[in-house]
């Protein structure tokens, strides 16, 4: 019996994400919910994870409703004036 990984090799090098925002207690973070159900519930996890990682640290979070939909301009208005940061959920 053989087993086959059906991934791909990659053709251009692996890259590791390097942005980083350097938080200190009092600033907020924004959790941007993309609409698909659990989507707060998770980012509510990840805004617990973020609190214990940076004690003082503000979260709030937003639902967009509507996973098909841009992100309003109201939205990004409040988001950009509120927070230091943001962490948007995508997929499901």
């Amino acid at each position: 019996m053989e087993f086959l990984d059906p991934r791909g090799e990659p053709l251009a090098p692996v890259v590791p994400y390097r942005g980083r925002a350097a938080l200190a207690p009092g600033e907020t973070v924004g959790l941007f919910a993309n609409g698909f159900p659990d989507s707060v519930a998770f980012l509510q996890h990840v805004g617990a994870a973020l609190t214990r990682a940076v004690p003082g640290l503000h979260v709030k979070v937003w639902n967009k409703g509507n996973a098909s939909a841009l992100a309003s301009p109201a939205h990004l208005v409040e988001i950009e004036a509120e927070c230091s940061a943001v962490v948007a959920a995508y997929g499901h």
